[in-house]
């Protein structure tokens, strides 16, 4: 197998807490804690879980938004997390990121084509101011705006146009990875899709590698190639998309499942509630992060965290159950995502 074009290794990133008299640290908030993952030139991994979970800690730790705790990145064979942020400028222009909200992440000063511009020139990517305006008129293009758009503000688009001017800007770098931190879930339904289209489209077209963090599994199941699912800090199963939605093999991602609309009449998945709240990243509880709202705890769960490890081909999860004959085991078929009929 070819060289994965990212790798994290055991990543960790932990935020001091602060107080008392003379400002110390009283603690941490254990955002991310032990996560490791690669992803594969081309292809799509999505990081999923619920809010709070830690999958925006990891794609901005990623781009060293802010420096890590422990663990590696690796791009392309070459460790990333320990370089200077002069050497690691040329490294920036491989991986791009588009946030959540278009209009937060897009100065409202510059126009568009200023938007485009500045990578471009900031990275020497363009030769002259022909080939510049070239460049950017290809950009808008690829992400099906206008080309008489560049001349207009970021006020002047819709929440949609605004997502595309986003994407173009992340492809102005020519990266070969682009990290998309919930891109799509401030859009309209219809937009949405439109965006994720497009995002396909893209990928094919020019081979991109992409981390898809989602909280939206039917967007996930549409457009991803492997899942990896967190809970508290910690992945807690990575799969390929069919051989998740079908058996997922840890609890967590069998109740996530649950919750997904079936589009379908008359149709349902058997829901599972989980009971209690998402236990404090602060205090995380010991042995696995999940016993304390998982239906099928038992007493090695609250005392020894599962390791993540291989339960079938490709299939990785972090849980006991699996120690367990299949006659006790009550993940060893696709029951967590079946649907019946009413």
């Amino acid at each position: 197998m070819s060289t994965p074009i990212l790798e994290v290794n055991d990543l960790k990133k932990h935020f001091p807490i602060r107080g008392g008299f003379f400002g110390g640290t009283t603690g941490h908030v254990y955002a991310v804690d032990g996560v490791s993952f690669s992803i594969q030139k081309g292809e799509t991994l999505s990081l999923v879980g619920e809010s709070g979970c830690g999958k925006s800690t990891v794609g901005k730790a990623i781009l060293k938004l802010f420096d890590i705790t422990a663990g590696q990145v690796v791009l392309d064979g070459q460790r990333i997390d320990d370089m200077a942020y002069g050497s690691l400028r040329p490294m920036r222009r491989r991986m791009q990121v588009v946030f959540q909200d278009p209009f937060s992440s897009l100065n409202p000063r510059m126009r568009v084509r200023d938007i485009l511009a500045e990578p471009i020139r900031n990275f020497g990517l363009a030769k002259d101011g022909t080939d510049l305006d070239r460049r950017i008129a290809e950009l808008m293009d690829r992400v099906r705006l206008p080309r008489d758009a560049v001349n207009r503000w970021p006020h002047e688009f819709s929440g949609g146009q605004r997502q595309r001017i986003c994407i173009a800007r992340a492809l102005a770098g020519e990266p070969d990875l682009i990290i998309c931190d919930e891109a799509v879930s401030a859009l309209d339904v219809s937009v949405k899709a439109q965006i994720v289209n497009l995002l396909q489209d893209l990928q094919k077209e020019l081979g991109l590698a992409m981390l898809f963090i989602s909280h939206d599994l039917a967007i996930v199941e549409h457009m991803t190639h492997r899942v990896a699912v967190m809970y508290l800090g910690k992945i807690v199963e990575v799969a390929p998309k069919r051989s998740l939605f079908a058996a997922p093999k840890h609890p967590y991602t069998e109740a996530l499942l649950s919750a997904v609309p079936v589009p379908e009449p008359g149709a349902a998945r058997e829901r599972i509630i989980l009971k209690g709240d998402v236990p404090s990243p602060i205090r995380p509880p010991p042995g696995c992060r999940f016993h304390t709202r998982c239906p099928y705890a038992f007493d090695r769960c609250r005392k020894d965290e599962p390791e993540l490890r291989q339960t079938e081909d490709g299939h990785f999860a972090a849980c006991h159950l699996h120690d367990l004959p299949d006659a006790q085991n009550p993940l060893a078929g696709a029951r967590g995502a079946a649907v019946i009929a009413h």
